[in-house]
This record gives C-alpha cells, structure tokens and sequence, in this order.
C-alpha cells in the first residue's frame, strides 16, 4: 500500500472514532477557540483604531511643517505661511479663497469622566475655513466657533471620555474664560479634538508663528508639483507630506502598543491551549495504543503514523478556530474602547478571523508533534499480547 493509501485510510479511522473519545475532542477545541477568540478580540482594538484614524484620510490633504520639526510641533513665521497661501496647485472654496488652514498647537489638561484622572489634550487653533478643509467635520450640536472671540468647539470624543465639554460649559485657559460652544463629527476621529480661532489662541500665549499648516490641494495627483513649488523658494524653510503618512506615523506608538498587547497575550493563551491539546491528543494516543501496534504489524509506516496524527491534530483545531473567531465577532465587534485618551470601536475583520484560522492550525501542528511520535512508538509487541 503507497504511503498516500495509508495516510488516508488512518486518517479516515482516526476521525470515525472521535465520536468515542468526545472528552479528549471538546477540552481540544474548547482550548484553541478560546485562545483564537481572545488573540482575534485583543487584535480587532488594532483594527478598530486604525480604521477610525484613517477614517477622514484624504490623499488631496497636505501638512506643511517647519524643516527638522514634526507636524504642528514647528514654528512658521507668518511670512512663510503666506507664501504657502500663494502657492499654485491648491483648491480654492466658493468665494475663491485658497484652502490653507493656519494652526497653531496648545496642550490642555482634561479630567477623565469617572477616574478624574489628568490628561493632557490637544487644543488646536485654526482659521475658521476648517470646514472648508475637513467637510467631514458636521457639527452635531452648537455651531461653530466666531473669529476673535474665546470660544471652543470639542469633537463628540471629548464629551465621551472628559468632563467640562459640554455646551455652555466655561473652562479656565490662560486665565480667561473660553467656552463651548459646538460639538461636531461622531466619525470624525477617535481622539478628543478642541478647535478655537488661531489669532485668538495666539495672542492668549503671546506667539506670533504657526504650529503647522493644511492645504488642500486641487487632486492627489498635484502633490509632486506642489511639493516642488514649495521647494522652489529658498526663503521658505518648509516641506510638505500628504496626510495620510503623517497620520500613521502620529498613531504608530498606540497601534505598536495595542498590538504588542495582542500577540503577548495571546501567545500565553495559545500555550496553554496548545498544552491542553498535547494532553488530551497524548490521551487519545494511549486509547489506541493496541490499534496503533496492530497497524504498525500490518506494514504501515512510522512516518505515516506521524504525518496523520499531526493532521488529526490540525483537523481538531480547526472548529475551535471558527469557533473563537464568531465568539470575538458576536462579542466584540463594534464595542467600544478608550484606552490612552483615544476612543475607537473595535473591528473584527476577515483577515483577523484568517490569521485566528493559521493561529489555530500552528497550535494544532505543535501540539501535535509530540502525540504524534509518541503514536509512531507503539512497539508491535502491543498488539501481538493483546492477539
């Protein structure tokens, strides 16, 4: 018989009689389904995040920063910002203006809803054509903050994790009173962002430069162009890069964080049930140790043994696995999370309920190994004294 033949014919025995050994089988799938489910849940906070930051992308976005300085951390003279204004290649709104928003960055303390803990959250000054670059940014209640006047609108985020950010509500900025006065976008990012006008902010911390710069261009396809003009002139110390980079490279810390804490905790998750797997298949083993020697007597090879068990091993794994991944799903898809000051919703992906499926499998496989060799063992002897 070829080692093909045997390899199907033990695997086909090996299955037929799991109904026998129901014990050894549900600890084996119990075991990985709940290591897939808590390894694809912790997973889809990474999704979750990364879906909601990159939610209001756009590839016609710029961000315009000092040379040697990070995004809205610079400081532009005023001179350079409006030779940026000047530039070609850039989208203009229905009055003809230039869609160039002018920001200037402060950090302000917030108290967490329930803990009252103290983070430090951004508070963005801009001009009031925001809108025309983020058209995504609907306001929900209130309405926008006037130019010249202390006034602050809070996206939904704000109200959700920190207290003090409702409408009406008056906080104490540089010891003058700014109150809110809108709230705008339940999609428009995961993180609690405040905007109030850029001069007004300015002349409250006495700055006289910009933070950083968004431009809006007229497509994707001008930002080499753009790029190049911006280049051209050599008073402007400034360089641009499309929104997109500058999104991911300010949310790769939190996506490392949340993805470090996924794979550690489900490589203990994935031990135990790997160790779960190895004991109960070594118990299927030994309930068919006078099988195995007498299959041994018939001719069939160790390495057939070998190779069968492993699948069996695989094969048994593989329920667990979509088990796992419709537990996360049903329980975890789309509830929410705020860790570190950032609010998102996580998402259980396709490719999350994939990589729980290979996960699965890899347990399966190791788990196996050592069943497996100890089943190719069975000395012949076995089935000769049970004869």
């Amino acid at each position: 018989m070829s080692a093909i033949r045997q390899f199907l014919a033990l695997l086909r025995v090996s299955l037929s009689g799991l109904v026998l050994r129901r014990g050894p089988v549900l600890t084996i799938i119990v075991g990985v389904g709940c290591a897939v489910g808590v390894l694809v849940s912790m997973l889809a906070m990474g999704a979750g995040a990364r879906r909601q930051e990159m939610s209001g992308v756009r590839d016609d976005r710029v961000v315009v920063a000092e040379l040697g300085q990070r995004p809205l951390f610079g400081s532009i003279p005023r001179q350079d910002a409006a030779a940026v204004r000047n530039l070609p290649y850039i989208r203009r709104d229905g009055d003809g203006r230039p869609i160039v928003v002018m920001e200037s960055m402060i950090p302000i303390d917030g108290r967490r809803r329930g803990s009252g803990a103290r983070i430090f959250i951004p508070l963005i000054g801009v001009t009031s054509n925001i809108t025309a670059y983020r058209p995504e940014m609907r306001f929900t209640g209130g309405r926008m903050f006037r130019p010249g006047m202390h006034e602050l609108v809070a996206s939904n985020a704000c109200t959700r994790l920190f207290s003090g950010f409702q409408i009406g509500d008056r906080r104490s900025i540089r010891g003058m009173a700014w109150t809110v006065v809108g709230h705008f976008g339940a999609d428009f990012n995961g993180q609690c962002t405040i905007f109030a006008d850029v001069n007004t902010i300015m002349s409250a911390f006495s700055r006289d430069t910009y933070s950083g710069i968004e431009v809006m261009l007229r497509s994707a396809a001008d930002f080499d162009a753009f790029s190049a003009a911006l280049k051209a002139d050599p008073a402007v110390h400034l360089y641009p890069e499309r929104q997109r980079t500058v999104m991911a490279r300010n949310f790769k810390p939190l996506n490392s964080i949340l993805d470090f804490t996924s794979y550690f905790v489900g490589a203990i998750m994935a031990i135990g049930g790997t160790l779960g797997a190895i004991n109960s298949l070594y118990a299927i083993v030994d309930s068919r140790r006078r099988e195995l020697a007498t299959l041994r007597a018939l001719g069939f090879r160790p390495g057939t043994i070998v190779t069968s068990t492993l699948c069996e091993s695989m094969l048994l794994a593989l329920p667990g696995a979509l088990l796992g991944a419709a537990l996360a799903w049903f329980f975890f898809s789309g509830l929410s999370a705020s860790p570190f000051g950032y609010s998102f919703r996580l998402d259980v992906t396709p490719a999350l309920a994939l990589l729980g499926v290979a996960w699965a499998l890899a347990m399966g496989l190791i788990g196996g190994i050592l069943p497996a060799l100890r089943a190719a063992r069975v000395p012949v002897t076995t089935a000769l004294r049970a004869t």
